[in-house]
């Protein structure tokens, strides 16, 4: 029927046809965003995620808190350690964000009321900073004195790390993370934890 129509009306015609099917076509790649609580566990892709960062370190910190070096130096000493934690390398084929782990390891410390955690290396720079403004802004009175930090008595490394098996559209990912206690004193590993994941993403093929 386009054949015997003008041809202005032909391109007209052309024209509005293929802006509806663009219109379809966007409609149905229209994003969908959906609110959920924090705490539900989502695994979409199989990698490491938030869940998973929670969940080995409360399980890590807790194993950490009731083995007995804790009981040993308490004892030992009539005070709580002092805890640092220093690099946790990732040694992954993923890109895992290591911050947000320390950042649930220190929570972890912290909440459990068992050990007294201090701040960071790169946090401690900046601490110091704000005390050298102090001695040259701040009231006399309300100074903070330099020589007043608390020094750790352990500190806390260890790595992150995968085994990666995959065949016929099923892949395996292990994780397997390690984490060592050092005494800064005498280099002693006081403790020694290991958390391992096992994890299986099987891809469904669609038949058409």
């Amino acid at each position: 029927m386009l054949l015997f129509m003008p041809r202005s009306i032909r391109i007209f015609v052309l024209m509005s046809s293929l802006l509806c099917l663009l219109t379809l076509v966007s409609c149905g790649k229209e994003k969908r965003v959906t609110r959920v609580d924090p705490g539900v566990a989502t695994d979409l892709s199989g990698r490491w995620n938030d869940t998973d960062s929670k969940l080995v370190a409360e399980a890590m910190m807790k194993e950490m808190v009731n083995r007995p070096w804790l009981e040993k130096f308490t004892s030992g000493n009539g005070r709580e350690p002092v805890v640092i934690v220093g690099t946790i390398l990732n040694k992954s084929h993923e890109h895992i964000d290591v911050v947000t782990f320390v950042s649930d390891i220190e929570r972890e410390l912290t909440n459990s009321q068992k050990v007294v955690f201090v701040a960071s290396k790169s946090e401690r720079a900046e601490i110091r900073e704000e005390r050298k403004e102090q001695s040259v802004y701040s009231r006399e009175d309300t100074q903070k004195r330099p020589g007043q930090e608390l020094g750790a008595d352990f500190m806390m490394k260890g790595t992150i790390a995968t085994i990666l098996d995959e065949s016929s559209g099923t892949k395996a990912v292990y994780y397997q993370v390690d984490l060592d206690l050092i005494n800064l004193e005498n280099n002693v590993k006081s403790w020694y934890g290991q958390k391992k994941i096992k994890k299986v993403i099987e891809r469904k093929r669609t038949l058409f």
